[in-house]
């Protein structure tokens, strides 16, 4: 496990051998200092919630629970306890989070081995967390399982994955050799086989172990030389095994088989037995070879047994042990399920009791088993629209999108117009909004509003979620009608956290029309808000107050407040949600210039994308590449990022999104001075915008200042105009220090563009005035940049030089290299020599002089031109007596602008 994180899957048919060669590699495991978590999964306990998980964490040490955050462990701690209670919900992210930091945690102090046996098995809640943990794992935590293969079907385990895929190992367990074989049954039987008879033990088995054990056993009862007569199959073997028994044993064991975990007294009260005959009974069947009793546990000795003794029972048999078991247990779920096994028809009991194991599963987190409750429902015959939509809802909760949509369109379908098909209507938009298709939500929303009736809880619910739709279906102003009315309706109500979610958006959509922040309508939000209500990211107004500090230029306060919902996010697992929130962190270490974190933040958000899949999460990791590439200047990363991110904005209908990846080709296009493309690039947003004149936030219209600059340097002056007017109207009504910056600097190009050198001078400086209200030093590089150009123009040599050396370091500091090639080859032209004063030097000593009032010391030009820091000193002598001069800065004074200077292109 040296090099990362592995995975081992024993996969093989039933009775193999898989669990054996487990239990030897979880000893080895042991002897070599392992902190091993291990479950045995079976089949009566695939469907119970968290089953599997709570077999994993049962021997955890309590010392290693200190370390979670608190919403991971209350989580865990739930799911443990087996609460009842319904009254507050347990995400089942956080406990996902919670197992997955448990792990890292053992693994700081030793190597841990989580080993399942039966995979197939594993409940469909402890899957869920499971695959959560396997996709993040971390150096020194390995995995190991068993899983039986079916021929026909292959494995059905391949959610189980590891951040590298090569990691995972899959071993077929094979059949024994003869040789191995007859080990094998003379170990178990304690008595040797002969030759002749092990070879047709071995030709019948297949060389399977458990097979040829049971063969071996079948002979002890037939007459001598019976062996041709024994079964074909390892199926009939168990049916003929288990058919034999005495009555009285094979229904104790029928009740063994009906349970998750059986013990005597458990099976004595199913089959109405005492408790010593019950246990006499078991003990026969344990000298069978059937079962091992471990204290009061019973557990059968390969679940082919059990497996075999439930299915040779009749049905009514069956369904009379599964009654009896519901009075005797006192867990819900399971009581619930041995009444639904029971039943043939819906009885008001069995649904009722589905229902609340239902409400209680969903409340541990377990929304999947809650989901497969209802189901049992359904298929008894208490089939009800309500019913439907819950259980759709659950099945989305548990990332079946298909059955949760199959449910809801039948339902769509059945039902007349009404308030109950509003509501699945509103269920089924929800559905489509996870994989972000907003056009068929916004489709789906309205005809459900149009079904709400007078129902003002459902009104506000329907109203909030299709204005949330139509803002990122590209449709601002009908998402600001609609949330205003979201809010009356929520009013109405009387529901404060619709209330909360409604002020919250309405907030958010006016902010990005450009109206500024409601700061009164926020604050209510807030006052509003539960911090422990199951309500995303995107409603939360805690979550907006820190955009609106990053959009409006307060980026440390932003920084704190995004880092703290991150930690959130990965506190309670809302993996969805940290996606959203990590792509507004990146933006903010972007705008700062923190480029390497900036990095750091998107290669996180590029493997997160990978674990979670969909065109959502993969367009916004994609377009934090695609920026940071074209920041940087590298083109070719910048192009395939951000086509990319654009194909799979499109897909999703993430229309707000996609305005990013296009943002930043048209930067590229610009450092690269390719003004054309910049514009054609470009064009389209600025077609959006005038829908929307004064949406020109940096949330909603990044590109206004490039795209105002592309126009100007290929002469298109009056679209420039209105752009950059756009940008100084709004920047003084909001006192918006980066609209006011980059609308300065525009505002000075355009001036030079018109011959006033002067005045474009003036703005230039103004617009630095703003920039040092705002800590965004790429921007004010960038106007920095400029005005060293104007004042180059004004024959200001010393200040443009000054201003543009200053501008080079931001560049290079940061890494933008297409930026820092320009600011070079300005401050060459702000430090060349005067043609009369070149005419008196050789070419040597006009290079030495150019590279030493450029500011490099007589070390660094010797390095550049490959020449010893001695000839540079020489040739420094030379130019200083020709051009009569004593010192470097003396050198500076007579430098001019080169010939033809004035006429270059406004900016450059």
């Amino acid at each position: 496990m040296s090099g990362g994180p592995s995975a081992l899957i024993l996969e093989g048919e039933a009775g193999i051998g898989k669990t054996t060669v487990w239990f030897a590699a979880i000893d080895r495991a042991r002897q070599r200092g392992f902190t091993v978590l291990s479950a045995r999964a079976a089949e009566a306990e695939s469907v119970l919630a968290y089953a599997g998980l709570a077999d994993v964490l049962g021997n955890v040490d309590a010392a290693a629970w200190a370390a979670l955050p608190a919403p991971q462990t209350r989580a865990l701690e739930r799911v443990l306890s087996h609460s009842h209670d319904v009254s507050h919900e347990t995400d089942q992210r956080a406990v996902a989070a919670g197992f997955c930091s448990l792990i890292d945690s053992l693994a700081g102090h030793a190597p841990v081995l989580l080993a399942i046996d039966d995979l197939q098995w594993l409940d469909p809640s402890s899957v869920h967390a499971v695959a959560f943990a396997a996709r993040r794992l971390t150096a020194r935590v390995g995995v190991l399982a068993t899983e039986r293969i079916d021929p026909a079907s292959g494995s059905a385990c391949s959610w189980l994955q590891l951040p590298r895929p090569e990691a995972l190992e899959r071993v077929k367990v094979g059949p024994l050799s003869l040789g191995g074989l007859s080990a094998v049954v003379s170990d178990r039987l304690g008595r040797s086989v002969s030759r002749p008879t092990m070879v047709r033990i071995a030709e019948i088995s297949g060389g399977n172990p458990f097979y040829a054990l049971e063969l071996a056993r079948a002979m002890e009862v037939e007459p001598a030389g019976a062996a041709t007569g024994l079964p074909n199959t390892l199926a009939d073997l168990v049916r003929a095994r288990v058919g034999g028994l005495d009555s009285d044993v094979h229904e104790a064991l029928l009740a063994a088989a009906c349970m998750k975990e059986p013990t005597i007294d458990l099976i004595a009260g199913a089959t109405d037995a005492d408790t010593e005959e019950t246990a006499r009974l078991l003990e026969d069947a344990e000298d069978q070879g059937l079962v091992v009793i471990d204290g009061h546990q019973i557990r059968f000795a390969h679940p082919l047994l059990a497996r075999g003794v439930y299915t040779g029972a009749g049905r009514s048999r069956r369904r009379t042990l599964h009654r009896r078991l519901a009075g005797l247990v006192e867990e819900p779920e399971l009581q619930a399920r041995h009444l639904a096994l029971a039943s043939v028809s819906a009885d008001p009991k069995t649904l009722e009791s589905l229902d609340q194991a239902a409400k209680i599963a969903r409340a541990r987190g377990a929304p999947a088993a809650a989901a497969e409750l209802l189901d049992l429902a359904l298929g008894l015959g208490g089939d009800t629209p309500e019913r439907r939509i819950r259980s759709a809802h659950n099945h989305r909760d548990a990332g079946d999108l298909r059955r949760s949509q199959e449910l809801l369109q039948a339902t769509v379908e059945e039902l007349d117009a009404g308030r109950v098909r509003a509501e699945a209507l509103s269920q089924l938009a929800a559905v489509r909004a996870v994989d972000a298709d907003y056009q068929q939500a916004v489709s789906l929303l309205e005809r459900a509003l149009n079904e709400a009736e007078n129902d003002d809880a459902l009104r506000a619910q329907v109203l909030v979620s299709l204005s949330f739709a139509l803002l990122h279906a590209g449709r601002l102003t009908a998402a600001v009608r609609t949330v205003d009315d979201a809010v009356a309706a929520a009013e109405r109500a009387g529901q404060p956290h619709l209330l909360c979610q409604a002020l919250s958006l309405r907030v958010n959509v006016r902010f990005l029309r450009g109206d500024g922040v409601d700061q009164q309508c926020l604050q209510r939000a807030l006052e509003l808000e539960d911090e422990h209500a199951p309500v995303p990211m995107t409603f939360r107004p805690s979550v907006h107050r820190a955009m609106y500090s990053s959009w409006t230029g307060d980026l440390q306060r932003a920084r704190d407040e995004t880092a703290a919902i991150r930690q959130r996010c990965i506190d309670r697992g809302e993996e969805n949600d940290l996606i959203h929130v990590t792509f507004h962190s990146f933006q903010i270490e972007l705008w700062l210039g923190r480029l390497d974190r900036a990095e750091v933040i998107a290669d996180e958000a590029t493997q997160r994308a990978r674990q979670l899949g969909g065109d959502l999460a993969q367009a916004t990791a994609l377009t934090m590449r695609a920026l940071l590439f074209a920041h940087v200047g590298r083109e070719d990363e910048t192009r395939a990022d951000a086509h990319a991110a654009l194909e799979a904005s499109l897909r999703c209908g993430a229309q707000i999104l996609a305005v990013w990846p296009i943002t930043a080709l048209g930067l590229l296009e610009l450092s690269l001075g390719n003004y054309d493309s910049a514009v054609t690039t470009l064009s389209p947003l600025i077609e959006v915008l005038e829908k929307t004149p004064d949406a020109v936030e940096i949330c909603t219209a990044p590109f206004v200042a490039d795209a105002a600059e592309a126009l100007i340097q290929v002469g298109r002056l009056g679209q420039a105009e209105a752009l950059v007017e756009r940008l100084e109207r709004c920047g003084h009504r909001l006192d918006r220090a980066r609209m006011l910056a980059v609308g300065g600097r525009c505002r000075s190009m355009l001036l030079a563009a018109g011959g006033h050198v002067d005045a474009a001078s003036e703005a230039a400086r103004l617009a630095l005035a703003h920039h040092d209200r705002l800590p965004m030093p790429f921007e004010r590089a960038r106007t920095q940049l400029l005005w060293g150009r104007l004042q180059r123009r004004q024959r200001h040599r010393d200040a443009a030089a000054a201003n543009i050396r200053d501008a080079l370091s931001v560049f290079d500091d940061l890494g933008c290299a297409l930026w820092s090639v320009r600011a070079r080859a300005e401050l060459d032209r702000a430090t060349a020599v005067r043609t009369e004063d070149a005419a008196q030097l050789t070419k040597s000593e006009r290079r030495v002089a150019e590279l030493v009032a450029s500011g490099m010391s007589n070390r660094e030009v010797a390095a550049a031109l490959f020449i010893s820091p001695k000839t540079v000193e020489v040739n420094l002598s030379r130019v200083y007596r020709k051009l009569g001069i004593r010192s470097r800065a003396g050198l500076a004074r007579r430098m001019d602008a080169p010939d033809g200077a004035e006429q270059e292109d406004p900016g450059r």
